[in-house]
Formats: structure tokens, C-alpha cells, sequence
């Protein structure tokens, strides 16, 4: 194995087990929550258990979450410049919350105090499990000698061939928490199906679907899988995430082994922050696939060009 270049900095909506990320040269930034007037933090499950967690949203918690606060990215940034080791910060997406924009601000601040330190801040345009496969990706880069502009100019673009769907009971806590509109809450709920979902190319939630019970949304979600999988990689590894429905996450498993015996899974539970908006039983796969931009019609994709370039 290489050694590494570049130290790297996280954020616990990335959904991977703690295990997967406890390693020297990575940082943990942990997301706060409110759970019955009590501030916690989101440490991957190692105060509290996913069965815990969800227990207490079915007994009528209602969770709260809020940025990163600004003076957590000031210390961890200032103990990133102080260590001398040029530094990847992949952050939560901008299409969900603050936070990003929040460790920019910091990042030019710390930057004015150390203008000799290498600090790169990437929005990964993915939440939970979707970041979570960028980051275990990206630690294994890190392993194998990238430096850390390698590393973040790696991630820019990585992000966009990680596919995700998940599938959730309903969309009331997104509503709550104003991750969608009333409108389609409502429409959801009258239907009497369970919401599918992805996440938009600004890392935004969008409702790509419906199914009729969670046996057939299983189904979806491996033919998703089969759909839009990398045929020409090697890569089959599936991230197969839940909200304390352990049972459904074995019959997805078993659903997409049917489809490609070659699929290779890593288990995990969705956390509290990201839990405090989906609620329980929301089930979730993400892969390495086809480039998400393919589909852009020519008008939006000299959109995004112009944007880029602004």
C-alpha cells in the first residue's frame, strides 16, 4: 500500500459505519441533532443504537437537526493547517444544508491565518450513504498515494457516478423538516404508496417514483440497481443502508443478488441527522453507475457550463 499524502476530514451524514472510518489521518465532524430538548450529536451510532433511535421517532419524537457550527469548523481546519498535512474536507451537499457553504467561509479565514497550508473543501452533491460510497471510495484513493488536489479534483468529479434510490413509509418528516413541498407530501400520502426518491445533480431530494407496499418498492430498488450499474466495471459494491428495517435490508440483498451474483454489499444504518428527515424503515442502495450528467438535456448542460464558469 502507498502511503498517504493528504489527511481527510468527513462528516458523520455519510452513513458508514464507524469502523469503516476510524482510521489515522481522518477526522470525523460530527452533525448536531435535538432529540426531546436534548442536543446530541451524530457520532455514527456510538452513544446510542439505530434501534433506539427509531424506537423513540415511532413513540413520537420528533428529532431536529442544524448546521455544523462555525466555531467546529474553525477548530478542525486549524488543527488540518497546523498539522502541515495538506487536507480533503468532502462535506454533506449544499443541496440539503448550510454546512458547506458555512466550512467555505471558515476555510478562507484559516487560509488568511496559514497561507502555506493545503486545505480543499469539496461539496460531495450526495447525502447520506450516496456521500457515504464517495467517502469510502475516496479512502481507499487516499491509501493508494493520491495527493489531496488529486483527491478533491477525484471527488468533483467521482460524484456524479454514484447512483442512489431509497425508498421511505412516507414523506412526512421531509415535509416537516422542508426538504420537499407540502404539495407533494400531501399527494403521497393520499395515494396510499411508498415514495421513491433520489437525489438531483445539486444534491437535492426529488421523488422519482412510486410503489404499491414495500415488498414491490424491494423490487424497484434492485431493478434500479440492474438498470443503472457499471456493466463495464469491476466494481460491484452496493451500499445497502436502513432505518432499523433489518429485515427489508435482507430481502433487498437478496433481491439484487438474484439479478447480479457478482453484487458485493456493505451493510449500514441510516443515521440520527439524516433519520431526523426520512423517519424510520427507510430503505436505501448506492452503487457506482452510468455518469448522472448523461441525461441532461443540451440546454441544461450549457447551464451548468455557464455556471461553472461564473
Amino acid at each position: 500500500m502507498a502511503q498517504c499524502k493528504c489527511n481527510l476530514i468527513i462528516d458523520s451524514c455519510c452513513d458508514l459505519p464507524f469502523g469503516v472510518v476510524d482510521r489515522e489521518g481522518v477526522e470525523l465532524i460530527q452533525f448536531p441533532y435535538l432529540m426531546n430538548g436534548e442536543s446530541r450529536f451524530d457520532d455514527l451510532y456510538q452513544s446510542t443504537t439505530a434501534h433506539d433511535f427509531y424506537d423513540a421517532m415511532r413513540g413520537g419524537a420528533c428529532p431536529t437537526t442544524s448546521q455544523v457550527p462555525i466555531p467546529v469548523f474553525r477548530e478542525v481546519f486549524e488543527r488540518a493547517a497546523a498539522s502541515g498535512v495538506p487536507t480533503v474536507y468532502l462535506s454533506f451537499t449544499s443541496g440539503l444544508s448550510g454546512s458547506y457553504d458555512a466550512a467555505m467561509l471558515v476555510r478562507e479565514q484559516v487560509l488568511a491565518d496559514h497561507p502555506d497550508a493545503e486545505l480543499h473543501v469539496v461539496d460531495t452533491k450526495l447525502p447520506s450513504i450516496a456521500e457515504g460510497l464517495l467517502v469510502y471510495e475516496a479512502l481507499r484513493q487516499r491509501e493508494n498515494g493520491m495527493t489531496a488536489l488529486e483527491l478533491a479534483t477525484w471527488a468533483e468529479e467521482a460524484r456524479y457516478f454514484v447512483r442512489c434510490e431509497f425508498m421511505v413509509d412516507d414523506l412526512e418528516a421531509l415535509r416537516r423538516g422542508g426538504r420537499i413541498p407540502s404539495s407533494v407530501a400531501y399527494a403521497g400520502a393520499k395515494l396510499d404508496v411508498k415514495p421513491m426518491l433520489s437525489v438531483d445533480l445539486e444534491g437535492k431530494l426529488s421523488l422519482v417514483g412510486v410503489a404499491r407496499g414495500r415488498k414491490k418498492g424491494i423490487k424497484q430498488l434492485a431493478e434500479y440497481y440492474q438498470k443503472n450499474g457499471d456493466d463495464e466495471g469491476a466494481d460491484k459494491l452496493a451500499l445497502v443502508g436502513n432505518a432499523d428495517c433489518p429485515k427489508d435490508l435482507v430481502r433487498l440483498k437478496e433481491a439484487v443478488s438474484k439479478l447480479d451474483e457478482q453484487a458485493v454489499f456493505l451493510e449500514t444504518s441510516i443515521g440520527p441527522v439524516i433519520g431526523s428527515h426520512v423517519g424510520p424503515n427507510m430503505i436505501a442502495i448506492v452503487f457506482w453507475g452510468k455518469d448522472r450528467r448523461c441525461g441532461l438535456s443540451v440546454a441544461d448542460r450549457i447551464a451548468r457550463k455557464v455556471k461553472s464558469e461564473g
